[in-house]
């Protein structure tokens, strides 16, 4: 009998590096304006599907209508599809990008292009414009995790990364948080155009920000951060190669599953409680704050989750899994959503789904890094968010005329409900115990 055993890793607790919770706020920054950007539409549908809107002017002479473009439901669908396939697209571009360029440069590059596409919105006056606008703003945005994954990579050790991820993952929640309570009194006073000009000021000042801060760790994150005992590896893949590996379709299946869902929060639930519970402009933005406030906790929860099931005796991956399982049943109450007669209730039970959702996407980020090598991350989390938008696309097209033909959110609350333990039992079916890769020639 042979006395080799197979490689094992062992994550060793590396020195601090000072300054990288700094990191982690500037990508919790970038990752808020980025959602902001991202919700405007959905928040507005109720005055898109309009075609005059009536004005609250706080100044005398300014108009008190403008005209809007009366968008349907399937329209609708359309529109937040143009932007998931650009998605898709861009990031496998925008990862490698990331990945050539390094985070500080290539970061500032894609924030300002989905800046200035998200500000286009206001130049736009038809559906097809809108469907223009929204593909830029998915190619400039999806650079943005890919190259906050890289850099938590880069600034912090594997027990700590879930966390980071969880706290820059909550920008999410915020710029969703800080759209609702922002944008209605814009459109409300200054009108529709008005309000997808709002963010451009934080925009440019992050990207100043971060060019002057972010520096990259003179330290090579594999071997400082944790030691990988492993033979010899062999001349290096191209990153299209990535894709042989079982690890890269796990990852990829469970954003595939769960990235609609997501979306489907963020674009979807003005409309819902529009039409659901009879909510106008004026009073949609209490229980979508609510929502997302509950979502940044459970970011953040969700971020912490793993060291809690380590002091419980098990080691990381495992951990990471339990995490996983947790979030996973959560959201399960979700499927009761669409039937229920009780405003509050369904705040109640979605405000869950969104804290455990966050919860979910930060430790499934960090499964990459727990994966793969330091310098394959950006191009294999591109890939993630690639499938993530796939399945965001076909999933708006099937929402938008299923909801033109049946007028019930029924069924897209239902497969909301299942789609993060079918993504789990995918994970762990094709990367079992989040073996790690290491590419070799």
């Amino acid at each position: 009998m042979s006395d080799l055993k197979e490689p094992t890793e062992v994550f060793a607790d590396p020195p601090v590096l000072p300054g990288r919770w700094t990191v982690c706020a500037m990508l919790f920054v970038a990752t808020s304006i980025n959602y902001m950007d991202r919700q405007v539409i959905g928040i507005l549908k109720p005055v898109l599907e309009q075609t005059t809107v009536h004005l609250q002017p706080l100044i005398p002479g300014w108009p008190t209508s403008e005209m809007s473009i009366g968008i349907t439901d399937a329209q609708f669908g359309y529109v937040i599809a143009c932007f998931q396939a650009a998605y898709m697209f861009g990031v496998v571009f925008a990862g490698r990008m990331v990945d050539k360029l390094g985070c500080r440069r290539g970061y500032p590059l894609v924030t300002g292009l989905w800046s200035l596409a998200a500000m286009g919105h206001a130049l736009v006056n038809s559906v097809f414009g809108f469907g223009v606008a929204r593909f830029f703003l998915g190619v400039g945005e999806s650079g943005n995790f890919p190259a906050a994954i890289k850099a938590t990579a880069e600034w912090f050790p594997p027990k700590e990364r879930s966390l980071a991820t969880g706290i820059f993952n909550s920008g999410a929640c915020m710029g969703a948080i800080l759209a609702p309570a922002i944008v209605p009194w814009v459109a409300l006073h200054f009108g529709w155009r008005a309000a997808f000009l709002t963010t451009g000021v934080f925009s440019a000042s992050w990207i100043v920000w971060w060019s002057l801060t972010y520096r990259t760790p003179a330290e090579s994150m594999d071997w400082t951060r944790g030691k990988v005992i492993v033979p010899p590896p062999g001349p290096q893949p191209g990153w299209w190669k990535l894709l042989g590996y079982r690890q890269a379709w796990a990852f990829m299946m469970g954003k595939f599953l769960t990235d609609p869902v997501w979306w489907f929060l963020l674009f979807w639930l003005p409309d819902f409680f529009s039409k659901r519970f009879n909510l106008n402009l004026s009073h949609l933005g209490l229980p979508l704050v609510i929502i997302y406030c509950v979502s940044t906790v459970g970011s953040v929860f969700g971020g912490w989750l793993p060291r809690g099931y380590e002091r419980l005796g098990m080691d990381l991956k495992p951990a990471r899994l339990a995490s996983m399982l947790t979030c996973a049943v959560l959201v399960l109450p979700i499927f009761f959503v669409g039937g229920l007669t009780s405003e509050w209730v369904a705040v109640a039970l979605l405000s869950l789904a969104a804290a455990a959702h966050q919860g979910w996407s930060a430790n499934l980020f960090t499964t990459v890094p727990d994966m793969f090598p330091h310098k394959y991350v950006g191009t294999v989390v591109s890939f993630g968010t690639l499938a993530g938008a796939a399945g965001g696309v076909i999933f708006s097209m099937i929402a938008g005329n299923i909801l033109q033909i049946t007028h019930s959110f029924v069924p897209l609350f239902v497969y909301s409900a299942s789609a993060y333990l079918l993504g789990l039992l995918m994970l762990r079916t094709l990367a079992p115990g989040l073996k790690r890769a290491m590419p070799q020639g």
